[in-house]
């Protein structure tokens, strides 16, 4: 009897903890579930709360100023990628333009690399081409020639850049004029309420250091991409310089 008695206590606390077991993992799984889909929720109101915040602070900031400092980017921004671009496409091999020139001056003489020169892009087959164009002449011809068209070309790759630096001086100005403006109806409100109080101060200290803030963000934003360009322009330039003396040495091998 007491044998029995003993089975049946051992059976019981079995039962009971399979029960818990079960319980606890269950419990566990759940919490899981829980903070996964609060994660989640979280995730989804910062990204949402996100652009709310910045659509509020730029309502906030006053549609004249802020408009005008957007108008800013997008001009800037589209100057920017078009001289982007254009650079990009105006960026060649030099050393494999010029080994085929070489080549072409061996083979075939002058008219066979002015053909090279002209089935190939960018500012520098343009320039050899003007050189070859000369070369008929003489050697100092066709160096005032290269000379003279890399003038132009220069001009060519600098071009619309000096909008860019315009705008990114523009930005912060037309920020620090919002924030000048935004003081003064801070003082304003003051002045009509006859009384030093926080809240008349805050909606106009709002304005300004929007404004601000705006302005300073469009003017680093163009600013890194005006460096850019600058260093591809001087990229360029240099190729430039470099493959017009190499055409002088080439000229002057072939005339010999």
């Amino acid at each position: 009897m007491k044998r029995l008695f003993s089975i049946l206590a051992i059976t019981c606390l079995m039962a009971i903890g399979t029960v818990n077991a079960n319980a606890t993992t269950a419990f566990a799984s759940a919490t899981a579930t829980v903070t996964s889909v609060t994660q989640a929720e979280e995730t989804a109101s910062e990204d949402v709360s996100f652009h709310q915040e910045l659509k509020k602070r730029f309502i906030e900031g006053g549609p004249g100023f802020m408009g005008i400092v957007l108008l800013c980017l997008i001009l800037g921004l589209a100057i920017a990628i078009e001289r982007i671009i254009f650079l990009n496409l105006s960026t060649t091999n030099t050393k494999k333009l010029t080994q085929n020139v070489e080549d072409a001056l061996n083979s075939g003489g002058i008219e066979a690399a002015k053909e090279v020169c002209r089935n190939t892009k960018g500012p520098v087959a343009s320039i050899f081409y003007q050189g070859l164009d000369r070369a008929d002449e003489d050697i100092d011809a066709a160096e005032k020639a290269v000379v003279a068209y890399g003038g132009v070309q220069m001009g060519q790759l600098e071009k619309n850049v000096s909008w860019i630096s315009l705008f990114i001086a523009l930005a912060p100005m037309l920020g620090f004029m919002g924030t000048v403006i935004g003081m003064i109806q801070a003082f304003d409100k003051i002045e009509a309420a006859g009384d030093m109080q926080p809240s008349l101060v805050a909606g106009g200290i709002k304005v300004a250091l929007l404004t601000t803030v705006f302005g300073l963000i469009v003017a680093i934003i163009l600013q890194i991409f005006y460096n850019y360009i600058i260093a591809k322009i001087d990229s360029i330039v240099n190729d430039m310089e470099d493959a017009s003396i190499t055409l002088m040495d080439l000229l002057v091998r072939h005339k010999k």
